[in-house]
């Protein structure tokens, strides 16, 4: 049966990360781990129904105060 909100009383939170890329998958898989346990900590959120979003950006488009990272 699949899951639904219907079986568990909980809407589904889906959190999105935007990151610079380059890091490790084991740095990304951590970093879910964390925010998984954070949501289901702070919201009471099963975590079977939390979902997590990892968006990376190249360097060169994503800028901080006008600046490239690539060029920083």
């Amino acid at each position: 049966m699949p899951f639904t909100e219907a079986k568990v009383g909980f809407k589904m939170p889906i959190i999105e990360i935007t990151l610079v890329e380059g890091r490790s998958d084991e740095k990304k898989e951590a970093l879910i781990k964390a925010v998984t346990d954070a949501t289901e900590q702070s919201i009471g959120a099963p975590p079977e129904s939390i979902r997590v979003l990892l968006r990376e950006v190249p360097a060169q488009n994503f800028a901080v105060a006008g600046i490239p990272k690539s060029k920083s």
